[in-house]
């Protein structure tokens, strides 16, 4: 055959449709992996790809789109990586005898890489060119990457390609109805993005039918010289009796693939619920046409971002400014209610604002229990009393579009300071079968926080005026591994953190310890205080309660004071001393409070005060 790029200077390129749809046709339900067909029923994959051919594909793409170490693992497969897509390629070369262009398939790995999750880009990287390499070997004659959601990683995978070789690359982005990305970017920032990498076709493939892929390929032209690709699903699926049905014709298909080749596309094919019939009739309606060049005049559009003006650390909140100074500030904790009153939190709210606190923490269903919504919370809280809250927000419950939304909406109604935390499982609280969603980590949700701080959304669009959220994150001095705890830290610093809350600090000399070691810590750190209630209160935390750490030191004197009835006495103390201790080396002191009792909060403060 023609080498690909020559091919494609001179002619329209049609693939092959979704392969998943065919296997699902012959009895493999979706939760197994279609990949391990390459290796456990090649007499399918070889069938499914001979439909293909026989009805005109010029190029297929290898049963390996999922077949990354990541997801195979979910399968326990990954010891079968380079097996299964060394089988992959050979099935479709020996299905295709020449007569079509073998494609190496590579899908996402399923998991959020950075700027929201906890995977490096060189990490994501070394996992796609792992599963390149034996795509390589296997003899692909190019590769396809499709049905990434957003931008980042799939410029990791055109990076690993790279690496190891320059065979030809197609790009390819899933979209929603409206042409963006599922993360929101615009068509005329991805198309502008993916126009600078090295590879030769960029395009759209899977989640909208045919109508939505052309307005957006169309966009497209205007914005790129590179050739375009698109591979529609056969439309938007219908429940019929429990199943998922396409009742879009092959006539509808092919009326549209027409389409696209007078708007300029030069590569054509079908995702989810194609079938060879629809390739058929994408080929006969395609034939007879010879390629348009960007589906008319190609222009440059320029689009001038207005600059923004960021919110200056000093002016995000009053406990910002304090901080911002150098000044020492004090916060003190206090739990949402489990119902709909929030009369007790508020006239300790009022307490705490009468004995000079900076501002109250307010915790995101601790221990993954059901309490009021600390949002409603803090902004009643503001309003009636005064007083600034910290408001936490953990990435439990919420998906990445509902996060953005909640941020957006907390900063309209007031709250400035904010504490991301990833939260605690479900499986640890009181409704241990609620779904956990964690669409991304405190480190992810950092970069989020700082994005909208930049005026810019998840998607990277310019929304207007910035957000001025002052940003705050956990940190665990007495972690029992160290070093991951300290380096996800960083990882936080960088992210655009500008100050840490410690978890309860009981043994100073672990905390002095944790400071030396970020000694060039470029934020403030607030230390963490828990006056033990009782005993009880205390093996409860040692015990049960994630990323708490009691020496035997304290939990001997707080059984002796227990005998003689003075354990809460004796819990103020340590939390005094503990305090005092750490005073000088820290920015600021969060005292949580027990049961609700505030009073004992104050009572640390002010011992603190009278011993400055």
């Amino acid at each position: 055959m023609q080498p690909f790029r020559e091919f494609l200077k001179k002619n329209l390129l049609l693939f092959d449709g979704g392969n998943g749809t065919e296997f699902y046709k012959r009895g493999v339900f979706i939760n197994r992996c279609f990949d391990e067909l390459n290796l456990s029923d090649e007499a399918m994959v070889t069938d499914v790809h001979k439909q293909y051919i026989e009805a005109g594909a010029e190029a297929i793409e290898t049963n390996t789109f999922g077949a990354n170490r990541l997801k195979l693992s979910k399968h326990g497969l990954d010891d079968k990586l380079f097996e299964m897509n060394h089988r992959g390629v050979e099935i479709a070369r020996e299905v295709t005898q020449g007569r079509a262009y073998v494609a190496g398939a590579i899908g996402p790995l399923g998991i959020r890489i950075e700027p929201w999750g906890k995977t490096a880009r060189e990490e994501a990287r070394e996992i796609f060119k792992e599963q390149a390499k034996a795509l390589l070997e296997g003899g692909v004659d190019l590769f396809l990457l499709e049905t990434f959601l957003e931008l980042s990683p799939l410029e990791q995978a055109v990076l690993a390609v790279r690496e190891i070789c320059d065979l030809p690359i197609i790009a390819q982005l899933t979209i929603r109805e409206d042409g963006s990305t599922p993360f929101g970017t615009p068509v005329e920032m991805y198309t502008k993005e993916m126009s600078s990498w090295d590879v030769d076709v960029i395009g759209l493939n899977c989640s909208v039918g045919p109508e939505a892929m052309l307005e957006a390929v169309e966009a497209m032209a205007a914005r790129t010289e590179k050739p375009r690709s698109t591979m529609p699903n056969a439309g938007k699926p219908k429940e019929i009796e429990g199943r998922n049905i396409y009742l879009s014709s092959p006539d509808y298909f092919a009326e549209y693939a027409r389409r696209f080749a007078l708007a300029g596309v030069k590569v054509i094919g079908g995702c989810c619920g194609t079938t060879p019939k629809d390739i058929r009739a994408a080929k006969a309606a395609i034939k007879a046409l010879k390629p348009v060049e960007h589906g008319g005049q190609w222009k440059q559009v320029t689009v001038e971002a207005a600059p923004v003006k960021l919110v200056p650390q000093v002016e995000k909140s009053g406990l910002a400014r304090k901080i911002s100074k150098g000044e020492f500030v004090e916060v003190v904790e206090i739990t949402p209610p489990r119902g709909c009153d929030p009369s007790k939190v508020l006239k300790a709210a009022k307490a705490l604002m009468e004995a000079g606190i900076d501002a109250v923490n307010i915790p995101d269903g601790p221990r993954a229990s059901s309490r009021m919504s600390p949002l409603a919370l803090a902004t009643t809280m503001e309003r009636e009393t005064g007083i600034e809250s910290v408001l936490h927000y953990c990435c439990r419950d919420r998906n990445l579009l509902g996060m953005q939304s909640d941020l957006l909406g907390a900063y309209t109604l007031g709250i400035r300071n904010l504490l991301l935390i990833t939260g605690d499982p479900p499986k640890l609280g009181d409704y241990p079968d609620a779904t956990a969603v964690f669409d991304v980590d405190s480190i992810g949700l950092v970069n989020v926080v700082n994005r909208l701080n930049h005026g810019r959304d998840i998607g990277d669009n310019a929304f207007g005026d910035p957000t001025g959220f002052f940003i705050g994150v956990g940190v665990n001095p007495q972690a029992h591994n160290l070093d991951y705890e300290i380096r996800r830290f960083w990882y936080k610093v960088d992210a655009g953190a500008e100050f840490a809350i410690t978890q309860p600090v009981f043994d100073p000399e672990a905390l002095l310890s944790f400071l030396e070691k970020i000694s060039h810590c470029r934020i403030p750190i607030i230390a963490g205080i828990w006056p033990l209630a009782s005993l009880r209160n205390a093996e409860f935390l040692r015990s049960e309660v994630p990323g708490i750490y009691i020496p035997d030191s304290v939990m001997e004197r707080m059984k002796k004071a227990e005998e003689k009835g003075e354990a809460a006495r004796e819990g103020i103390n340590i939390a005094r001393e503990s305090l005092l201790e750490v005073r000088d080396s820290v920015q600021g002191v969060q005292v949580s409070t027990p049961f609700g009792k505030y009073e004992r909060a104050i009572e640390v403060i002010k011992a603190m005060r009278d011993d400055e």
